[in-house]
């Protein structure tokens, strides 16, 4: 199927006017519906119908038009796999409240010059991700890889370590507290609801397992906002979050981030990417990854077996 053809039919179906689709095109109205009546002879249907104003699809039409438009981004993705240079580094950094978020940002500060996409595939699971690396869809992202090995084709590299804090509300026993260690934390119930992911899920019923932690996933999640009102009220209610992870609330909360420590968890972020990927701008995101991570590890943390 000519793609010429494919892109014509996609453009009248998105401006309901041959004209205009031939003016966005570059064509001329005539070469707009020649293209279009090729296209209705090979398939043996009609594609449009017309109207006083321009055309509407008709109910082949409509069938046809998803088709159509995953055709046109797959040449479109075949294309950007040989010549990455041409579109924007395509980076997943989860969710732009968390740790991979503020690293990109740094990395852009220093690279201002560079075109960027920042995706955000926060209802993705790992394997939904890992499945868009593989496709070139996306050039890299930052998982836990727990309890898993990435695919031929792709690479992996733990480049965060991101330290945990407990999050609490004024009146909670500990909110005075410079610091706290895990072993305190073992008559005071973290409070953690909505989680749906396997690998985060894994991760905090590793550190409760090792630790005799009371950690409850259990439950729905209202979001952040209603997650932090309910901090700030309560005598009981504590919740992780990572010293990378970015969150506001008022003033009147009062909430305390408190470091934990002896040893400090943290949640290991590998970051991955396909091992044939020539973006230009990708092996410098790559080498900026690996010496930051350099700098800010330590010894004195927990992770996990599986991340050691």
């Amino acid at each position: 199927m000519d793609f010429d053809v494919v892109r014509t039919f996609v453009a009248v179906a998105e401006t309901g006017q041959f004209q205009a689709a031939a003016d966005d095109l570059g064509i001329s109205q005539q070469a707009a519906s020649k293209r279009v009546a090729t296209l209705e002879r090979e398939l043996g249907v009609q594609l449009f119908a017309r109207i006083a104003r321009g055309v509407r699809l008709t109910v082949d039409g409509q069938a046809l038009l998803p088709h159509a438009r995953e055709l046109l981004r797959a040449a479109e993705r075949a294309t950007a796999a040989v010549t990455p240079g041409r579109r924007a580094l395509r980076i997943d950094v989860v969710s732009r409240r968390i740790a991979p978020s503020g690293v990109l940002y740094a990395f852009y500060q220093q690279h201002p010059d560079i075109e960027l996409d920042v995706i955000a595939l926060a209802n993705a699971d790992a394997e939904s991700a890992l499945a868009e690396i593989s496709a070139g869809t996306v050039d890299a992202t930052f998982r836990s890889l727990r309890g898993r090995k990435v695919p031929d084709g792709l690479r992996s590299a733990r480049v965060i370590d991101d330290r945990h804090e407990l999050l609490v509300g004024p009146r909670h026993p500990l909110a005075n507290a410079k610091t706290v260690t895990l072993a305190e934390l073992t008559d005071h119930p973290i409070w953690m609801p909505g989680m749906s992911d396997a690998e985060p899920i894994g991760y905090y019923h590793d550190l409760a397992t090792g630790f005799g932690l009371t950690i409850d996933t259990i439950g729905p999640m209202f979001g952040v906002e209603a997650l932090l009102a309910e901090l700030a009220d309560s005598t009981q209610l504590a919740t992780f979050v990572c010293e990378g992870s970015r969150y506001l609330w008022p003033e009147s909360y009062d909430l305390r981030r408190i470091p934990v420590v002896d040893p400090t968890p943290v949640y290991p972020l590998s970051v991955i990417w396909r091992a044939d990927n020539p973006h230009p701008v990708l092996a410098n995101f790559l080498d900026y990854l690996r010496a930051r991570y350099e700098t800010t590890s330590s010894d004195d943390v927990w992770t996990p077996d599986w991340a050691r």
